[in-house]
């Protein structure tokens, strides 16, 4: 592990320059003014604090950018996590969410170690881009008291949306405010976001406004001005029956961290044309979340939306993630006291237009255009799990969704019965064969065709002999094997030939056994028109 992170700072850092230092300097800036309004923000959005996204993103980007698989990889807290921390917080408080980071974290760390960077592989596309959108809905809906100025109660956020029927009443100033960096979000040019980001404009302008005019909104409050925090994770505090209570929400923030880190590696490999070293990656990911509950920070992950800016900004090696952390740190000890005057509204706007953005639109359209059934189904049954229950509940049954889509899928296989044609064969005409049909199976013979199989050997009982051609059937399970066991009963009673080709040899092996049993053994040749040639001279 040690040998391989050494080669990774080998190759990133050989003819390192002034003049790369100066790009990384200069994407780590960039990075940091997109990074800024985006902590800030989810750090309120997991029911914590703007503080602990501050404090998250500096020492994420110090810690995990240090030792991550990828040197493009951004990490920091994010919308997609902050959707699970708000029903930890609801019921055990911050301090619940100390103790889930720093069990995520090692669970991370385990993977990592025990080289499972490639486990996202075994979830299907659909599930992935399911709890996505589940995640985004969850983002939006938590962002209703700070964009409209309400109150709700509840542990998650259909409970919270409930509970509006007992009364909604917007705040007149807290909406008209989230309103307008809404639509300054939504209509501020492109090209001025290379220079500004949207959302640090939209933040920094609606400050002043709440200032200048003595707004009557939300704001974020006090902001430290030290990377350790008063709530934070002490030893003392961990206990048995604590750990056990927050098992499940540490395997879900464990879960997401590597699926969120890993999807934004690999599409950041894509980019860069260097490939992330995925157990580094968990390894990097596992130890910054052990570390960051000491500090007062929520789990961190990477983010593909900070990664892409450091790659777009000319970032050549991990020092570009570092400084990143190292700019945060410094508006955030030169700024505190103008940014906790950031209304909460403002925020809320960012997040809605972030929760807006994390869906996958351009993946849903193609599903629903191209009328993927499956797919759409995956993506529903995933995406309704992940707001009605959790995110490692709606992985769970997305991958069996998926896992039986599969089976079902497969259990259609394809039986075509011939019969025999010496013409085709460009051989003369025949008696032999008369009474002979050649059938042509494809696909894989289990539990779920085997009814389908019998039903067509039912129909070819009273034939003088059959020719089995098995070129398209990649396997055969035990249930398979007996129908043919029975059959080959009922042709022994019947004096039926059969005739067995082009069998693969996995499936060959399988008969073989079931033959080592047999008084009569089928007749075996390594095509059908083998077969053909002896039936025609006679056997």
């Amino acid at each position: 592990m040690i040998k391989r992170y050494k080669n990774l700072l080998q190759q990133e850092f050989m003819h390192y320059s002034k003049e790369k230092l100066q790009k990384d300097l200069l994407a780590g800036l960039t990075v940091a003014a997109v990074a800024l309004p985006l902590a800030l923000a989810f750090g309120v959005s997991s029911g914590a604090d703007a503080a602990a996204g501050m404090i998250t993103a500096i020492i994420a980007g110090v810690v995990i950018g240090s030792l991550s698989g990828g040197f493009y990889q951004i990490s920091g807290p994010t919308g997609a996590m902050a959707a699970i921390l708000t029903g930890i917080i609801a019921t055990q408080g911050l301090a619940g969410v100390l103790v889930a980071t720093f069990i995520a974290g090692i669970f991370l760390l385990i993977a990592g170690l025990f080289k499972l960077g490639n486990l996202t592989s075994f979830i299907p596309a659909p599930v992935i881009t399911g709890f996505t959108s589940g995640i985004a809905i969850i983002i939006a809906l938590g962002q209703i008291d700070n964009f409209f100025g309400t109150t709700s109660v509840g542990e998650n956020a259909l409970a919270k949306l409930l509970s509006y029927r007992s009364g909604f009443t917007p705040n007149l100033p807290t909406l008209l405010l989230g309103l307008a960096v809404l639509l300054l979000l939504i209509f501020y040019p492109k090209k001025w976001s290379q220079i500004l980001p949207a959302s640090l404009v939209a933040i920094i302008l609606a400050t002043f406004v709440t200032i200048i005019f003595k707004l009557p909104v939300a704001k974020v409050g006090k902001i430290p001005t030290s990377l350790v925090t008063s709530e934070r994770l002490q030893l003392a505090t961990l206990n048995l029956s604590l750990v056990k209570q927050l098992l499940l929400p540490a395997i879900s923030i464990a879960m997401l961290g590597m699926i969120e880190s890993l999807l934004c590696g690999a599409s950041a490999g894509r980019m860069t044309g260097k490939d992330l070293d995925s157990n580094q990656e968990l390894i990097a990911q596992g130890i910054g979340n052990i570390i960051l509950p000491f500090f007062g920070g929520i789990p961190a992950t990477a983010a593909i939306a900070r990664t892409s800016v450091a790659i777009k900004s000319g970032a050549q090696t991990r020092l570009a993630g570092i400084f990143h952390a190292l700019f945060l740190f410094l508006s955030m000890i030169l700024f505190a006291p103008i940014m906790s005057q950031i209304p909460m509204a403002a925020l809320a706007s960012v997040l809605l237009v972030t929760s807006w953005r994390m869906h996958e639109w351009k993946t849903i359209k193609t599903m629903i255009r191209q009328k993927k059934r499956t797919a759409i189904l995956l993506f529903f049954v995933t995406m309704l799990s992940t707001i009605i229950f959790d995110l490692s509940i709606a992985i769970v049954i997305g991958v069996i969704c998926g896992c039986i889509f599969f089976i079902a899928k497969s259990s259609k296989i394809s039986i075509i019965t011939e019969e025999i044609d010496w013409q085709r064969m460009e051989l003369p005409r025949s008696a032999a064969g008369a009474e002979w049909a050649v059938i042509y199976i494809t696909g894989p013979l289990f539990f779920m065709s085997a009814n389908q199989l019998k039903k067509e050997l039912d129909k070819v009982v009273d034939k003088e002999g059959l020719i089995f051609s098995l070129r398209g059937v990649p396997s055969i399970d035990v249930t398979a094997l007996d129908t043919f066991a029975d059959y080959f009963s009922i042709a022994a009673l019947n004096e039926q030939k059969l005739v067995f080709t082009s069998m693969q040899p996995d499936v060959e092996k399988q008969f073989q056994q079931l033959w080592d049993n047999q008084v009569h053994c089928p007749i075996q040749h390594p095509t059908v028109a083998h077969a053909l040639h002896a039936l025609h001279q006679g056997y």
